[in-house]
């Protein structure tokens, strides 16, 4: 069974100093960091390269030239055989799961960002649609938020939205 810790929209240093302890620690633990993006800057890449055991990113619209010349606006990854790929923006969420199944129907899971709004929705074709919020930057949301899940045989398996207080 492979860990996954789902990240997006950290802004750090613009909203946040850092990430919170408790989403460190679950980076030291988790086998696979998915990052959707809008980071703001590169030392937090530099950060999560050198401790997560293995780095899954794009990056969002609030990244420079740093940033993107380090990742791709959609980064695609096999994680134990479940096709998964990670890009910031899917547009208005009206439509989302339409639009989202065509430009991504090679794919099983679809992580993004920039809403800050979490988001667990299945297409009608059976892609899964995964934003985990902010851990850093609630915007209008009651809490700031970062997802776990488990891949075991290809298959995604429980996913939890973390509340951080």
């Amino acid at each position: 069974m492979t860990s996954l810790l789902l990240l997006a929209d950290t802004h750090v240093p613009r909203r946040a100093r850092d990430l919170p302890v408790e989403v460190w620690h679950v980076v030291d633990a988790a086998d696979v960091v998915v990052h959707a993006g809008d980071w703001v800057d590169v030392a937090l890449l530099d950060d999560l390269e050198a401790r997560a055991r293995r780095l899954v990113a794009c990056y969002g619209n609030n990244d420079g030239p740093a940033l993107r010349e380090r990742l791709r606006e959609v980064e695609r990854a096999d994680i134990d055989g479940l096709r998964l790929a990670v890009v910031h923006e899917t547009g208005g969420r009206d439509g989302r799961e339409r639009r989202c199944a065509s430009a991504y129907g090679e794919v099983d899971v679809l992580v993004f960002g920039h809403s800050h709004i979490p988001w667990d929705t299945t297409a009608a074709t059976g892609l899964r649609l995964l934003n985990p919020g902010s851990p850093t930057d609630r915007r209008r949301q009651p809490y700031c938020t970062y997802m776990t899940a488990t891949v075991d045989g290809g298959r995604l398996g429980e996913v939890v939205l973390h509340r951080l207080s």
